[in-house]
């Protein structure tokens, strides 16, 4: 796809950090937009940004209100976009939350339920309701599913573990949605960011009833994020994986280090393996 111009891509969570940072460069670049997100208000206002963009180019930008945890949600807005744009070329499965940072053993089963419907069920849905309108035209396209780099690497003392395993899930998914597609003309990059100056820890104010309610404000300290990349830098860095079919789509360069860390782990664990082995042989 080194040509997205005239293109339309459909962007969940976009009412703020990477996902508006991916609409507002897509349109940039010659793209039609679709935001979804659950939160109303923060879905016009981005929406009104991005179409300040998008209209003096002849672009259209549209907001629809979706729940990604809730399949018929976003069913419903596949087809609602599908209808606007007459089709889907893009599609970026983006749209995750995160509670503040504590112990396995104090997440409740609602806190469960609520991260693996959002962050894993959302990636979901959202592949069973895109990937096939991207199919239907026949004319190629991309999906983007937002992992992130505790993906690849659950950090001492973060007390993250939950995020991360809802993330390396979506890792996996797109690595055997990748072994599918392969010899297609779709594509499929999984983003995986490090720190974005983004709204990341306070989505705990919009849980819904169906999950226990909103969490109310404590004396937990909220992680601050506001030093971290810009959202539009995300977008341009994704655009560029689009366009160039990248797979695994890295923000920070430190990130080398820790895979590097987590891949001596693992090699250090195969040769254990290998002296094993040999043990056994020795008994036989």
């Amino acid at each position: 796809m080194l040509d997205v111009k005239g293109r339309v891509a459909v962007v969940t969570g976009a009412g703020s950090g990477i996902g508006l940072g991916m609409a507002r460069e897509f349109v940039r670049n010659g793209m039609h937009v679709a935001l979804c997100d659950k939160r109303a208000d923060a879905l016009a206002e981005a929406v009104t940004q991005v179409n300040a963009i998008a209209k003096p180019s002849g672009l259209r930008a549209i907001g629809v209100e979706t729940d990604v945890s809730d399949a018929q949600s976003v069913e419903a807005a596949a087809v609602r976009i599908e209808a606007e744009f007459g089709r889907i070329d893009v599609a970026c499965n983006n749209a995750g939350i995160a509670l503040r940072p504590r112990p396995l053993s104090e997440f409740t089963l609602e806190d469960w339920n609520w991260i693996l419907s959002v962050n894993l069920y959302g990636v979901i849905h959202g592949m069973r309701s895109f990937l096939p309108r991207i199919r239907k035209h026949g004319e190629g396209g991309h999906i983007v599913n937002t992992s992130s780099i505790a993906g690849f690497q659950v950090m001492e003392g973060r007390n993250t573990a939950a995020y991360a395993a809802t993330k390396h899930a979506v890792l996996a998914l797109s690595e055997g949605l990748q072994h599918e597609l392969t010899g297609t003309n779709i594509g499929i990059s999984v983003l995986a960011p490090s720190a974005v100056d983004t709204p990341l820890y306070t989505t705990s104010r919009n849980r819904p009833e169906r999950f226990g309610g909103p969490l109310t404000a404590s004396n937990e300290p909220v992680p601050d994020l506001s030093f971290g990349l810009h959202p539009d830098a995300v977008g341009r860095r994704v655009l560029r994986a689009i366009r160039k079919n990248e797979f695994y789509v890295f923000t920070h360069v430190e990130t080398r280090d820790r895979l590097a860390r987590r891949g001596a782990r693992m090699i250090q664990a195969v040769e254990e393996t290998e002296a094993w082995i040999e043990e056994e042989c020795a008994r036989s």
